[in-house]
């Protein structure tokens, strides 16, 4: 199992008010999965998907990503797991406007060993992939909002992780160009990678294989 979690809870203290994020989650993702979680605003689907990409921690439970139980490592550990095993795609990009396109691509790789000439190299071969090689000295604010999103998607791409989360990836695009997304990441899930959704649109849900429905901090539905 790829992914498990055992009755994870998330409570954030606000001033004297406890506010209960996750109430007891328990699930279970296979590798090569592609899952949407839903649920409405303020439902706890962000604050476990950054649980589950180890950008957060829980406050109880166990969580296991490949057998082991990331709970109580260190913030250089978990940096190190996000930096090798997961890549990132948010809703409002996360580009940084002064970069062109493939230093924007290059970002996750800049602690690793990999030398400036081969993290280059590797990401204008991801920009190929999405679609945007041609885009590469461009920056941000010379792209569309769809192409940003591709941006954003090459990066999540260019440390070859086993699992990539998607946080409402659609969420500030137009019909059209989010099919297009969708189509991408469709194609990613082909390729064997793990994908994992959120997002509050039945829409975007249709293309995953399995639906997990949270509510109030707790998983209502499995799904199929």
């Amino acid at each position: 199992m790829l992914i498990e979690t055992k009755g994870i809870t998330k409570v954030y203290i606000m001033g004297k008010t406890e506010v209960h994020a996750l109430r007891g989650v328990d699930l279970a993702i296979e590798e090569q999965e592609y899952v949407a979680i839903m649920g409405p605003s303020g439902s706890g689907k962000s604050t476990l998907m950054h649980i589950l990409g180890c950008l957060d921690t829980p406050t109880s439970g166990t969580y296991l990503l490949d057998g082991m139980e990331t709970q109580n490592l260190s913030e250089e550990d978990l940096a190190e797991i996000r930096n090798r095993e997961v890549g990132f795609v948010f809703q409002t990009f996360n580009l940084l406007p002064r970069l062109r396109t493939s230093e924007n691509v290059e970002l996750p790789l800049i602690y690793s060993p990999i030398k400036p000439r081969e993290r280059h190299k590797r990401a204008l071969e991801i920009l190929e992939r999405v679609g945007l090689l041609e885009r590469a000295r461009h920056r941000p604010t010379e792209l569309s909002g769809g192409e940003r999103q591709r941006v954003a998607i090459a990066r999540a791409l260019v440390g070859n992780p086993r699992v990539i989360f998607a946080d409402e990836p659609t969420g500030n695009l137009d019909t059209k160009t989010g099919n297009e997304i969708m189509a991408l990441f469709a194609s990613l899930h082909k390729e064997g990678r793990t994908l994992i959704i959120v997002t509050h649109d039945p829409e975007v849900s249709n293309y995953t294989d399995r639906v997990l429905k949270i509510r109030d901090g707790k998983l209502e539905d499995g799904g199929s």
